[in-house]
């Protein structure tokens, strides 16, 4: 028996327009596979995570209709994912379809409601108890949903019910790290009860989360016999099949991206999905020639071609030429439409108007911020005269501690690099130009000490410690939740550690106002990471 898993990227709230993908991926599965059974990702008819939209009344109306028009036009049975008000109650469902069907023949309610971090189903959901075990050909398939896979119980009830064969549907998000944890724990299921895990997970970005598909299947002994594409829509073809009475599962094993592969990969499908799927015809974004806003760029123009993107230097007293030079460089590799507007005449107009106001005031912080707020204001006037969406530049370093100006670098609609440390940012570039095989950032951006360039000589080290020892701190104190006394511990300087937690704790009301940006680690800020702006917490405990 053939078995196809449709890694599809359904559009959030987009309930009719996602069963239409359903039937389609069903027809080309059958037509071009010789497929026997489709499944599809977890809550596929909504799309992953729908959030309050499950509150609204007119949504479980809009999904049995959607279950009965894929119903009526499918030619091979599919188990696919939705949510399903049953006596009353709002479950996570699973059901499998067959051609003809008005509404499922089997359902399957998901039993493990994950709620932590950016997951929080037992809002809107109540667990199931049950297996949910159905014949096709000679097998017993028994289907999970995501989180079920995560623990013994789930597999082990299916297992005792009789099922040969076990299809975990998946709305798993990306991180750093997560391909690994999956498969661990998915083979774990496949020793204890000796049967093959089919996994199918969901691809594309949705606001924060970005989904990277990689759909896979482990065999009776843990084995790994079939990996699908990672980041990109698919059909992964999984035959089972009896030898000598046991069932035997094959198919291509595709290569799993490494680390710095994955994560560009992720930040390049995030920004695709974000800009297309909210429509905006474009991305803009400010180029200073340095190693934010080059990667950034780099990741626009792979994620939407070089005609859709646009590149600003705004240069200023401050702006060093090899800025001006690097920055028309890679314009040019890429192919950008690029333009230089300089603010001098847009700053000296603002302190013109505040000369009177600052005039008891000697110069500090207040002019570089006006710099960059600028820079903002020219920035998003391109935006709402071109529809195109201003992609911010910021890194998880720089937002951790504050390193940003509200209303200047911070404004925006899309801050790709929000989830990335700065010390990362180096490795992907780095990875980005050996992919090419030539300088698509630059060298010497790469290479530079970083500078905000809004003061003379101005470089970042001035402001905050050094890039290696800061990111270190930040992912034992925001990724690990370390204490302060903890990290201090682990050999770094009392005074640097306080310094960078303070500033960490203090800066939580400009991540507020923060644009969205896809997470990428074991804890970004955003859902992830929920503080309070006003708080008595002591930075020590």
């Amino acid at each position: 028996m053939r078995v196809v898993m449709a890694q599809r990227n359904p559009l959030v709230g987009d309930i009719e327009g996602n069963a239409d993908a359903v039937v389609a991926a069903a027809r080309e599965a059958r037509n071009l596979l010789g497929a026997e059974l489709v499944v599809f990702p977890e809550l596929v008819l909504t799309g992953y995570p729908p959030e309050d939209l499950l509150l609204r009344p007119s949504l479980n109306g809009r999904v049995d209709d959607a279950l009965a028009h894929i119903g009526e036009r499918i030619e091979v049975p599919v188990v696919l994912g939705y949510p399903a008000v049953r006596n009353g109650v709002r479950r996570n469902a699973a059901g499998v379809l067959f051609p003809g069907d008005s509404r499922p023949r089997h359902e399957y309610f998901k039993q493990c409601l994950p709620n932590y971090r950016v997951f929080d189903e037992k809002r809107y959901f109540q667990p199931g108890d049950q297996s949910c075990v159905f014949e096709l050909g000679r097998e017993r398939l028994a289907i999970t949903i995501c989180e079920d896979i995560w623990f013994e119980g789930p597999a082990a009830q299916a297992a005792r019910d009789g099922a040969t064969c076990i299809v975990n549907l998946n709305a798993s998000p990306f991180r750093a790290g997560k391909p690994g944890e999956r498969r661990d724990q998915v083979c774990a299921r496949a020793r204890e009860t000796g049967l093959p895990v089919l996994y199918c997970n969901l691809v594309g970005g949705q606001d924060e989360l970005v989904f990277d598909g990689a759909s896979f299947v482990v065999d009776g002994e843990a084995g790994v016999c079939v990996q699908g594409a990672s980041f990109e829509e698919a059909l992964v073809p999984v035959d089972l099949g009896r030898e000598g009475g046991a069932l035997k599962v094959c198919g291509e094993v595709l290569p799993v991206p490494e680390d710095e592969e994955s994560l560009y990969r992720a930040l390049v499908l995030a920004t695709r999905d974000y800009v297309n799927k909210n429509g905006f015809k474009g991305a803009l974004l400010g180029l200073s020639g340095g190693i934010d806003s080059a990667l950034t760029l780099a990741v626009a123009v792979d994620a939407l071609g070089p005609d859709r993107v646009e590149a600003v230097m705004m240069p200023f007293r401050y702006t060093a030429d090899i800025s001006i030079e690097d920055a028309a460089q890679q314009a040019k590799a890429l192919r950008v439409h690029y333009r230089s507007l300089p603010i001098e005449p847009a700053f000296n107009g603002f302190m013109s108007i505040l000369e009177s106001a600052f005039a008891d005031h000697q110069p500090d912080t207040t002019e570089e911020n006006l710099q960059a707020r600028c820079r903002g204001v020219l920035l998003m006037a391109l935006s709402n005269k071109n529809g195109s969406v201003v992609l911010t530049t910021g890194n998880k370093s720089e937002m951790a501690v504050g390193y940003a100006t509200l209303y200047g670098d911070m404004a925006g609609g899309f801050s790709v690099l929000k989830d990335v440390f700065k010390t990362w940012v180096y490795r992907v570039a780095r990875w980005r130009n050996q992919k090419a095989g030539s300088e698509i950032i630059p060298e010497r951006v790469i290479t530079r000490p970083p500078s905000a360039e809004l003061a003379p000589d101005q470089v970042d080290s001035d402001s905050l410690p050094g890039y290696d020892e800061l990111d270190a701190i930040l992912e034992r104190y925001v990724e690990q939740d370390m204490s302060a006394e903890a990290v201090i511990r682990d050999g770094f300087d009392r005074h640097t550690v306080y310094r960078v937690v303070k500033l960490t704790d203090r800066n939580e009301y400009k991540r507020r106002q923060a644009a969205v940006g896809p997470r990428v680690s074991r804890r970004a800020f955003g859902k992830d990471r929920r503080y309070p702006i006003t708080n008595g917490w002591r930075p020590g405990d």
